[in-house]
């Protein structure tokens, strides 16, 4: 577990001294999420940040009636946490529910901010976090709005290898932005002419 959380922020920022990630990784303690649980709710003020071991946890919104609109996957090991609610102090809009059984590692954000006025690296080590996540949503909001669902699907089978196996095609529509008759089309179309 140590061992996998040192070599996950390392390939993002490699000056990272083993002294100072684990003090870093002291920070954190582990939690299980069995399927279906929440990592953080709607309308909670945050506190927590995690890293996801193992599992798939997904980011939603609501709209006014209710429906869910998937965001965003994290597949371990990943970084999760509501930041929106984190950096401003509001309510969190973004759930983030477990979509299988997950382990993680979580922590209280201002033990890591305090970190960060000690630790120079690990200042770094946040901007290139939250540098990583910005151009992430970006690229998002870039396919969603320039490529059709055939083009989506294409990349979210490359980005997210093996997770149609473990999640609801339903979960899948909801990300891509089409309805699950429309992946379900697409699947199909995609099948027929690898065939060919």
């Amino acid at each position: 577990m140590k061992k996998d959380f040192f070599s996950y922020c390392q390939q993002i920022s490699s000056d990272l001294k083993e002294d100072v990630l684990s003090e870093l990784f002291a920070c954190f303690s582990v939690r299980s999420l069995e399927k279906n649980d929440f990592f953080s709710q709607k309308g909670e003020y945050a506190h927590k940040v995690g890293f996801l071991m193992n599992g798939v946890i997904r980011a939603f919104y609501l709209n006014e009636e209710g429906k869910e609109y998937n965001k965003q996957f994290f597949v371990g090991p990943s970084l999760i946490g509501p930041y929106t609610s984190l950096l401003t102090n509001t309510p969190n809009l973004i759930p983030q529910q477990a979509l299988t059984d997950c382990e993680i590692l979580e922590a209280e954000y201002r033990d890591i901010e305090a970190l960060y006025s000690k630790h120079h690296s690990l200042e770094k080590l946040g901007r290139k976090i939250a540098e990583h996540y910005f151009l992430e949503k970006e690229k998002k909001e870039l396919e969603m709005g320039l490529l059709e669902g055939e083009e989506r699907y294409v990349i979210f089978q490359k980005e997210f290898p093996n997770l149609e196996q473990q999640i609801p095609q339903y979960h899948i529509a909801s990300y891509l932005g089409i309805s699950a008759t429309q992946l379900s089309r697409i699947r199909k179309g995609i099948l027929k002419s690898n065939l060919d």
